[in-house]
């Protein structure tokens, strides 16, 4: 998955320990946490780009640290579960998870049920450097974007927006941001700068125009 890190949040070791093996087969950096304040404290440092959490654990159960966790941040959530009844389902779609899993599962199962969040969430998919956002796939190594399948054509400004806004989908970014991060801290330019630009980047998507949102008084966001 080439720097893809997953947080897997289990209170036992052995089944940590058995996900970490089938993730990292498939090329995912795993990383882990003992329950769910372990795996908000870890939160604070780094932001994966995918939470695995058990349902049942000890001082903060699965549930409990999805309430938490989405308050804060917008990362996609799998919850792992030994109780397969449907409410227990419902209740973890309803605060926020993409997806339950209920143990025991195939290694194979697993594996498709992170990949499918991942491409829902915008995160990289499995066949190279690329992000799929939507209707969007962008080649961060060569620096191409398809519409649909279809070429569409940027500049390397253009390019570098989009790249950097789908990476963050759902992240309010700032004109000065915008103009910090794509033109450097030492910038000539304006917010009216970055305004040309997304008005630009917009006409060229057409009917898909609004992946990216104005947040009036803020800035920009790319949604999807």
């Amino acid at each position: 998955m080439n720097g893809v890190r997953v947080l897997v949040i289990d209170d036992e070791a052995p089944m940590r320990n058995l996900i970490k093996t089938f993730l990292v087969q498939e090329g995912y950096e795993v990383l882990e946490a003992a329950d769910g304040i372990d795996a908000l404290n870890q939160l604070k440092n780094e932001l994966p780009d995918l939470l695995i959490a058990d349902v049942m654990m000890p001082y903060m159960d699965g549930f409990s640290f999805a309430a938490e966790m989405k308050k804060l941040y917008e990362v996609p959530l799998i919850f792992l579960s030994a109780k397969g009844e449907e409410w227990d389902k419902i209740q973890g779609l309803k605060l926020g998870g993409d997806d339950y899993i209920v143990k025991p599962f195939h290694p194979g199962e697993l594996l498709a049920r992170v990949e499918s969040v991942l491409r829902r969430s915008g995160q990289k998919n499995l066949q190279g450097n690329r992000v799929i956002a939507g209707p969007l796939v962008l080649d961060l190594s060569a620096y191409k974007v398809l519409l649909q399948n279809k070429p569409m054509s940027v500049t390397l400004k253009e390019f570098e927006i989009l790249s950097l806004m789908a990476r963050n989908k759902g992240s309010v970014f700032t004109r000065e941001q915008l103009l910090d991060s794509i033109w450097g801290p030492n910038h000539a330019g304006t917010g009216r700068t970055v305004d040309t630009h997304i008005k630009t980047i917009r006409l060229k998507l057409k009917e898909h125009a609004n992946l990216i949102q104005t947040v009036w008084g803020i800035g920009y966001k790319f949604e999807v």
